[in-house]
């Protein structure tokens, strides 16, 4: 078996041409982003300038990340055939540590190139290495604590010939979408549970997403945005009525009062929860249409109609705090949106009378309005666990439908840290 060897920075971080300009470039958009209230990583560690994760401006279907993440490949080849990564043992480790975990943690986040190869002996745990598990973390698609969590360790412990086949695989998806996919665009990268809105070739906006569960996926699909209904009703799926609906009512009789949820019959005739049998299937033969309000509907203030065959769409929640969260696969297959004035804002900018003083006055007003998009903006639900940025940064996201076709991996994003148990 070959001898593991570290890389170096030049080695495992291919900087491509251009990536100064790119830099320059992500600045403008982090400063936008800011101003407009987007969430950001904060760059408060003690580590290398270059070695910090900045929020690239460019989009993850371009044919910029197409490259990078062709060039990424190569650069795992190499890895993999020197020995790969070296085994993390399981540790809870936060600033301050020392111990000889620490050790084998300077290693690791070493040969992944999110630390200096010159810092890999001390075992006391420092800025320096606190910075390289935020990177590692914000490459990962985990909350960037700084501290080692389980979920981290996994993350860390999936092989580099794991990675090397996810960045092969992955790559032949970005390809299939390497033709024009229009001047304004949205991708929803279902794996990240992220959203990017894109024009004229860069990222505008970037919004944390809630999408479908393990049992009720989000589908890959293309297809467009085309209206914008706000403070909507929501009328229950017939799939959830029977699968949450009808046992929330077995267990709480109040459920649907408590949730300003109503009934309704085949004559469109209102009905009283007590006069439904709720020990039967006889729910499933009635409509259940919850009243608008931001702070209780499912859909929040705001549903993003977009026209596809699988009954799904996009819209805000009033739970927000899913948005904070590494495991963000809560949803029965539509996709719960963050910061979703700020992408309605951006999918409606072409649509005369829809400024975003007019949409904070739709929301407010509380009555149910619908806006028609001037020009339908194409939307791409993609499934990309792998991929890397013009920069040299390499991401990966856990393949939670298992479309990879890899086998079985440790899901890092499902596990919880010690302190949320």
């Amino acid at each position: 078996m070959t001898a593991f060897r570290s890389f170096t920075r030049r080695e495992i971080l291919p900087v491509l041409a251009g990536a100064a300009t790119l830099t320059v470039a992500a600045g403008r958009a982090m400063a936008q982003e800011m101003m407009g209230g987007q969430a950001e990583w904060k760059q408060n560690y003690d580590a290398a300038t270059n070695l910090k994760v900045s929020r690239s401006t460019v989009p993850v279907l371009s044919p910029l990340t197409l490259q990078a993440t062709e060039q990424m490949i190569e650069t795992y080849r190499r890895l993999v055939s020197s020995g790969g990564f070296p085994q993390m043992p399981p540790a809870n480790l936060k600033l301050g540590a020392k111990n000889a975990n620490v050790v084998a943690l300077r290693r690791r986040l070493i040969a992944s190139g999110d630390l200096d190869q010159s810092l890999g002996s001390s075992p006391v745990f420092d800025s320096f290495v606190e910075g390289g598990v935020k990177r590692f973390q914000q490459r990962h698609g985990l909350q960037p604590t700084g501290v080692v969590t389980p979920a981290t360790v996994t993350a860390m412990n999936v092989p580099a010939d794991v990675r090397l086949r996810q960045l092969e695989t992955n790559v032949v998806r970005l390809r299939s979408y390497a033709g024009n996919l229009g001047n304004r665009f949205v991708v929803a990268n279902i794996p990240a549970a992220l959203v990017e809105t894109v024009e004229n070739g860069q990222v505008m906006t970037r919004h944390a997403a809630g999408v479908g569960k393990i049992d009720r996926q989000s589908p890959v699909m293309t297809t467009r945005a085309t209206d914008i209904n706000f403070n909507p009703f929501w009328t229950v799926p017939a799939s959830i009525i029977k699968k949450d609906l009808i046992p929330k009512m077995q267990a709480d009789p109040n459920y649907l009062t408590e949730n300003k949820i109503r009934i309704y019959n085949g004559q469109g005739q209102e009905l009283q929860p007590t006069q439904v049998n709720w020990r039967s299937d006889e729910a499933t033969r009635y409509q259940f249409r919850q009243d608008p309000g931001g702070e209780f509907n499912s859909l929040g203030f705001v549903r993003i109609n977009i026209a596809n065959p699988y009954g799904v769409y996009m819209h805000d929640t009033p739970a927000k705090g899913i948005f904070g969260d590494d495991f963000r696969f809560v949803s029965s297959g539509c996709m719960r949106v963050q910061n979703v004035r700020d992408y309605i804002t951006w999918l409606l900018k072409d649509t005369p009378g829809w400024g975003r003083e007019q949409i904070d006055a739709a929301i407010e007003g509380g009555q149910r309005v619908d806006a028609r998009l001037a020009q339908p903006v194409p939307v791409y639900w993609t499934y990309i666990t792998a991929w890397a940025t013009p920069d040299g940064i390499v991401q990966f996201r856990d393949d939670i439908y298992n479309k990879d076709g890899i086998g079985p991996v440790p899901v890092a994003s499902m596990q919880k840290t010690e302190e949320e148990e």
